[in-house]
């Protein structure tokens, strides 16, 4: 019978430290906080199972901040079989560390330097492949169409008429944009989206990379974008969550939400309509940029020091397959990576795989494209910039000197 066990806080260590591991066990750590998320990771687990009758498996459930706070002790300290982390640079620290196992011929076993092809880079870290990944999901700007309507806006074609629309929300008492900032991330969203409308994928990947000063003009003109709307945006951010700003848009007293659409869910959830929410791409800012977007991707790996590493193997050929990444996405409305794969028929998924089919490049997230460290002292910075813009130039040094540091 399949264990799931749920760990917060101060019970992590002894729980991990009691997980009892048997010959034919399989030991994962996932962290899935929403409904969808739980239901299509158990309905995943039992299809395994199915699939493998003979393997005892253990699922070690966190919430998402207590998973990531735990997770590069629980890798060195007692490692389970299999977990689940973030592509691109957000793996780097742990592969070089000699805490990934490399799965190259897994990869090739199973066909998915094909199935995967336009994920396989952001899989491989110096020439080896390091992970399976299982969905992606845009983000974009998600609007709320009574609102629009109550303020006689209408969809922006580029990011002056979007700053126009602001005011407008502005008269009528209304945030033109929410974020909740509480667990920093989704400010990074904003920035991303704005630095690539600005400058494009190639120099928003050099900044994320440490290649470019972040007291580069063109950094500060990307800030300035962002000033423009910062008056607009949710004065108490950074003391609510995502879901709390969500409950702002589906309430009517925000426009605009900047989120993943996993998200979208949520926001239906919390009382809007396919009528009434909205999604598009972020407006242009320069029109001589090529549009670029972001679509963080999700990925499961394997612990050096797996106890169970053939059966750590099953389960990631396992959920690599077409038939899982089709199943497990159906239920959280995200789109899968295998090329193979059929994603559900959903409106937010339609717009948002035009989004990404036609986009000149695709961005994983600002706290996985750069250095762990630097992302955390750039989502500090956002965070303050949309409360104190007119702070923005102390904001650049600051984070000019964490670069600096980090990148020596």
């Amino acid at each position: 019978m399949r264990k799931h066990l749920s760990l917060t806080g101060l019970t992590v260590a002894a729980s991990l430290l009691s997980t009892p591991v048997f010959a034919e066990e399989l030991i994962i750590n996932l962290p899935r906080s929403t409904e969808q998320s739980i239901e299509a990771t158990e309905n995943l687990i039992a299809a395994f199972k199915e699939a493998h009758p003979g393997i005892e498996v253990t699922w070690n459930n966190f919430d998402d901040e207590t998973y990531k706070a735990s997770f590069r002790n629980f890798l060195a300290a007692n490692p389970p079989d299999v977990v689940a982390w973030f592509a691109g640079n957000r793996m780097r620290p742990f592969v070089e560390a000699g805490l990934f196992e490399p799965i190259d011929d897994l990869w090739a076993k199973a066909g998915f330097n094909e199935q995967f092809s336009a994920a396989e880079s952001s899989m491989t870290i110096d020439g080896n492949i390091y992970g399976v990944p299982y969905q992606q999901a845009p983000w974009a700007v998600f609007f709320n169409r009574d609102v629009y309507e109550r303020a006689g806006a209408s969809e922006p074609a580029n990011f002056d008429e979007f700053v126009e629309n602001c005011e407008k929300f502005a008269a009528i008492e209304v945030d033109c944009l929410t974020t909740g900032t509480v667990d920093l991330w989704p400010g990074a969203g904003i920035f991303d989206l704005i630095n690539l409308r600005t400058h494009g994928f190639d120099f928003h990947m050099q900044l994320a990379a440490g290649e470019i000063e972040w007291t580069d003009p063109r950094v500060r003109e990307t800030f300035e974008n962002w000033g423009r709307i910062a008056p607009y945006i949710t004065a108490d951010n950074a003391a609510i969550d995502w879901d709390g700003a969500a409950a702002l848009l589906a309430q009517g007293k925000a426009a605009n939400y900047v989120i993943g659409a996993f998200a979208v869910k949520t926001l239906l959830n919390g009382g809007m309509t396919e009528d009434s929410l909205g999604m598009m791409s972020f407006p242009t800012i320069n029109a001589d940029v090529p549009r670029a977007e972001e679509a963080p991707m999700d990925s499961y790996h394997i612990p050096v020091g797996a106890p169970n590493p053939d059966n750590a193997r099953l389960f990631l050929e396992f959920v690599g397959t077409p038939d899982q990444q089709t199943a497990y996405n159906a239920t959280t409305i995200r789109m899968p990576v295998n090329n193979q794969a059929t994603p559900v028929d959903d409106k937010y998924l339609n717009i948002g795989f035009e989004m990404l089919s036609t986009a000149e490049g695709l961005s994983q997230f600002f706290d996985r494209d750069a250095d762990a460290d630097m992302a955390k002292a750039a989502m500090e910075g956002f965070q303050e910039f949309m409360a104190r813009p007119e702070r923005m130039d102390d904001i650049l040094e600051r984070l000019e000197a964490t670069r600096q540091r980090i990148y020596k």
